[in-house]
């Protein structure tokens, strides 16, 4: 069949149904409280470091004005698929739109990207703190922090748009059925009723491209500080800058090396469990992780955290006794 002739039916698809996890309905059930507690924890966790750091004026530096723009994308990144995951599990019909669907695919690959960007600006900001200490508090102004946002942010989006303009395209007319609990590249292409290959070379090029040339900087960007930290003597310098950078390095090994299990490993599409398993280790562990790594591996965070905490929970009581 051509594109153009598939083209012609290809309105019969205006749904699409996510297989997410078939199982019995106890499991579903459990899955659904396991993932849902998750979800509530990653939302709660993250909300709390962009509390801290609005609240602290120690806070007030470019790496944690990074770091609570990092978390309030951590909470859109896990919101874009988790929710209807989670409707979807007690749901009989596990339905999603064909608006619906493309609107998912965009949103949760432009997060993704966005993420590297961050990753890759956080690092050149600890870079520009460790090797370029004299010159930090001149370069990385509050000022060019703010443009840094923006392009991570209009980066994110702007990146997905071509891929996502592209599968608007594809022709859909046969089966329906995601093998997925979201919308995901693969599977998406896996059901199109006539060959792609622009779009299929068009998505591969951008995600490999976004994938490698942030992770490569950033990889760069922490061999410079770990040469930069192994002169410094030993001592308290050195084991705070030690923390500060292993914190950023274990998100950037959580994210990446998840990432690159399933959009790089061959035979990763080929078995929809292990597709299942690694996109949700991405989508919804780095995100719960993330709050845990920075918080208990940084005084200053731990130190506003508690002071966040213990606002709420004297405001909880006073309420309370009302």
């Amino acid at each position: 069949m051509s594109i153009s002739e598939a083209n012609n039916i290809s309105g019969s698809v205006s749904e699409f149904i996510l297989l997410g996890f078939p199982c019995r309905r106890d499991i579903q059930i459990l899955l659904f409280v396991m993932f849902s507690l998750i979800y509530l924890l990653t939302l709660l966790g993250n909300t709390s470091i962009i509390c801290a750091v609005w609240s602290s004026r120690k806070l007030h530096t470019p790496m944690y004005t990074l770091l609570a723009n990092f978390s309030f994308l951590e909470i859109c990144y896990v919101s874009s698929d988790v929710p209807k995951m989670l409707a979807n599990i007690i749901s009989q019909t596990k339905s999603i739109s064909y608006a619906g669907c493309l609107l998912q695919f965009y949103f949760f690959f432009s997060m993704c990207a966005a993420e590297g960007y961050f990753l890759s600006v956080m690092s050149f900001d600890r870079f520009l703190a460790i090797c370029r200490p004299l010159h930090y508090p001149t370069i990385m102004t509050h000022h060019l922090c703010a443009r840094l946002v923006v392009f991570c942010w209009a980066g994110g989006f702007l990146s997905i748009l071509m891929p996502a303009v592209l599968m608007s395209q594809v022709p859909f007319c046969g089966p329906n059925i995601i093998d997925h609990f979201f919308c995901d590249l693969g599977p998406l292409l896996a059901l199109s009723c006539a060959p792609v290959p622009k779009t299929t070379l068009t998505c591969a090029t951008v995600s490999s491209l976004i994938i490698f040339v942030t992770f490569l900087y950033i990889l760069g960007s922490y061999t410079l500080v770990l040469r930069a930290v192994l002169r410094v003597p030993a001592g308290s310098g050195r084991n705070k800058a030690f923390s500060t950078c292993a914190s950023h390095f274990l998100v950037v090994s959580l994210f990446y090396g998840s990432v690159m299990v399933m959009y790089v490993s061959p035979g990763s599409r080929t078995h929809p469990g292990t597709q299942k398993f690694v996109t949700l280790f991405y989508c919804m562990a780095t995100p719960f992780f993330n709050p845990l790594i920075y918080s208990l591996r940084n005084k200053d965070m731990k130190d506003a955290l508690k002071k966040v905490l213990g606002a709420s929970s004297k405001e909880i009581l006073k309420n309370t006794e009302k």
